[in-house]
């Protein structure tokens, strides 16, 4: 009876598998939907635009790219998780994902369960910067800035529980630096209220400040990655400056509903790494402040684990609360 038992079971396995590869053999024959979370304008949107356009190129199909906007990236993930497991609905996610879950412990959805890693695409380093005024282009000088002037730093984030206010506050606690935090709505503002001097520092992503860091106007203090930013190849890393481990960045990931077929996920990988390759693509996704990294699913898979632990324990120990 068990042998019995198994033999159904390996037989309903076998045409699962020959159902999911008959399935991807002719994928795309329709267009294909790319939801992205976030608003137009984004590092998220802007490779997606990119991507999509590389893939109808090559498909020969329609791969239309919607924004799904709304509770920081969680209703268009969570229509992608409601998707039919078939190819035809790809999301376009970022870190602020697992920043989320670090800051509230839970999310609408299971980020580890109900959607499938497809491939890592690419990154952006966060900066901190500094006004002129402040007499601080290091993490040294910094800490001898917050030393001589107690409780007088503040620093503008792209908002509460954003990956550039958990940035901040790891340099705070690594570095024993004190300063109090202003969370804007959007990096963009936290920029101008920087160059203005209406804020001494500000932690926002590191394309930018990349004219203002080139001209002077802006003074970069660190580079959260572990590897120098490729436009701001004159400013250290926080890893340079002794303070260790630090390999933050917000990373964009390409995802599917749960049990993808892994044929479609193969083709799709495929493609895709294909179109990163392009050295047109790598020059605009370069412009727009994402560097190009293939990763894998497995990769993927395991950096929303470890982030999702690095983020959660951070969130602890900085007192990082929801809004």
């Amino acid at each position: 009876m068990r042998f019995k038992l198994f033999s159904i079971a390996a037989g309903a396995l076998a045409m699962l598998l020959a159902a999911g590869a008959a399935q991807a053999d002719g994928y795309p024959s329709r267009s294909v939907r790319i939801v992205v979370p976030y608003a137009t304008g984004g590092g998220s949107d802007i490779l997606a635009r990119q991507i999509g356009a590389g893939l109808q190129h090559l498909w020969g199909q329609s791969v239309l790219v919607e924004n799904r906007a709304g509770a920081s990236g969680n209703i268009g993930s969570a229509e992608v998780v409601r998707a039919p497991a078939d190819g035809y609905t790809l999301l376009l996610q970022n870190s602020t994902m697992v920043t989320n879950l670090g800051l509230t412990g839970k999310l609408p959805y299971d980020a580890e369960k109900d959607l499938t890693p497809i491939m890592l695409l690419g990154v952006t380093p966060i900066a901190l910067v500094a006004h002129p005024s402040l007499n601080a282009g290091s993490v040294r000088e910094l800490v001898a800035v917050g030393k001589a002037k107690p409780d007088a730093l503040s620093y503008g984030s792209c908002g509460i529980g954003t990956p550039q206010h958990f940035v901040m506050e790891l340099v705070k606690q690594q570095a024993g630096v004190a300063a109090t935090h202003a969370g804007y709505k959007g990096c963009a503002p936290a920029v101008t209220d920087v160059l203005g001097g209406q804020i001494p520092l500000a932690v926002v992503s590191a394309n930018l400040v990349v004219p203002y860091a080139r001209t002077g106007r802006l003074r970069v203090i660190g580079i959260s990655t572990a590897h120098r930013y490729g436009l701001l190849p004159d400013a250290a890393t926080f890893e340079e400056q002794g303070l260790k481990p630090f390999d933050f960045s917000i990373w964009y990931a390409l995802m599917g509903p749960r049990n993808l077929p892994p044929a479609v996920v193969a083709k799709v990988v495929a493609d895709v790494s294909a179109i990163l390759a392009q050295p047109a693509v790598v020059a605009n996704l370069s412009s727009a402040g994402v560097e190009p990294y293939k990763g894998t699913g497995e990769e993927l898979a395991r950096l929303i684990k470890a982030d999702t632990r690095r983020y959660t324990e951070l969130a602890r120990s900085a007192n990082i609360k929801a809004e």
